[in-house]
């Protein structure tokens, strides 16, 4: 079959979508990726992927997404594909839509986590769900990496055959490396005794960089902060919030880095205190490589995480019980060596990659 697999921006298709492509090829299939132009889009031309850059946009701008409407139409009458496979919110939508206008033969979605289920205005919160309930009518394989985001989907009758297919990550690359530890810690200047926590994510509002910095006044661990904001991104600066924390040296901003996996081999706690989620890639790479993980009890989180056994669950948009979850941790090495081995057991049981793969290509016909 030729597939075309589309997202937003180059980041989510570097990371998310990659691999995907990947397992599609090996099967035998044509795969065609299409998102923003970026450089990140370099990664999957260099490994011979042919990456289409076409004008889509993180924008509610009727402009921008009528021009991106168009393109994908346009492309989508040109390539002829079998398969259109669409992912995130606008992006989704659009491609969707246009996949049908266009005559592509089978249509497929995975939701990366549900707008509306987002906090923010009911009023945005309102069209969200009116386009996912309206793509929904025209998808022939629906899937979510969340198991309560596929129950939501068949319950709203969005799709009534939405199935969870979960989000994986490959364990020969994530798991415990005490050379890339030592290494990591020692271009950093930091001690082998020092407890490190780990945020590794996109630096916008709704990761809970606020809650996190102020959490952190209190707790006896450095905190590095790996990731940036993409140009794409809305909403409030979190610049203020690093420069304003007080924590001085203890607090390390690393900016984008392509060694996650030794970045978390040379930490001790991972922590993603998001206010809306779909199910983090980053909670899945913290576990296998053995790290608790503090994360919040939202969608998503509360299904990779157990509360007290692999790591700690905390409120949403709170301070002090986040503060109190990292102060265990950090106060603790017996406990954290515990709740890490026991993350790792469970991200091998349930968030294996080649398993998570196997499983879409399957509901994907391919």
């Amino acid at each position: 079959m030729k597939i075309i697999e589309i997202t937003n921006v180059d980041f989510s298709l570097r990371h998310f979508l990659l691999p995907l492509m990947r397992g599609l090829r090996e099967r035998g299939h044509e795969v065609i990726g299409v998102s923003a132009e970026g450089p990140l889009l370099d990664v999957a031309r260099r490994e011979g992927f042919r990456v289409e850059g076409l004008p889509l946009a993180r924008s509610l701008s009727p402009v921008a997404q009528i021009r991106a409407f168009r393109a994908l139409v346009a492309f989508f009458r040109a390539e002829k594909p079998d398969m259109v496979h669409a992912h995130m919110p606008i992006s989704g939508f659009l491609a969707r839509v246009a996949a049908r206008v266009a005559g592509v033969p089978r249509v497929a979605y995975t939701c990366h986590g549900f707008l509306f289920n987002q906090p923010g205005p009911w009023l945005r919160r309102i069209a969200a769900f009116v386009m996912e309930f309206t793509a929904g009518q025209i998808t022939d394989v629906h899937m979510t990496v969340s198991t309560e985001e596929a129950a939501d989907a068949r319950r709203l009758w969005i799709n009534r055959r939405s199935t969870p297919i979960g989000n994986g990550r490959d364990p020969k690359r994530f798991h415990p490396d005490p050379e890339a530890r030592a290494r990591i810690r020692r271009e950093l200047g930091v001690s082998e005794d020092a407890v490190v926590i780990t945020a590794i994510s996109r630096l916008v509002r709704h990761k809970g960089y606020p809650e996190l910095l102020a959490a952190m006044a209190h707790v006896n661990a450095e905190l590095w902060v790996v990731g940036e904001r993409l140009p794409s991104d809305h909403g409030e600066d979190m610049g203020p919030y690093f420069e304003r924390s007080g924590l001085g040296p203890r607090l390390r901003r690393l900016g984008y880095r392509d060694d996650i996996p030794a970045i978390l081999a040379a930490s001790d706690v991972f922590t993603l205190p998001s206010h809306f989620e779909g199910l983090p890639m980053s909670i899945i790479e913290a576990m296998l490589t053995g790290l608790p993980v503090v994360t919040t009890n939202i969608r998503g989180p509360r299904e990779q995480v157990i509360d007290g056994v692999t790591g700690y669950l905390v409120p949403p948009a709170t301070v002090a019980p986040l503060g109190e979850a990292l102060g265990k941790l950090a106060d603790n090495s017996i406990q954290r060596i515990r709740m890490g081995e026991a993350a790792r057991s469970r991200a091998l049981a349930l968030f294996d990659e080649s398993v998570v793969l196997a499983r879409t290509l399957d509901l994907l016909g391919a």
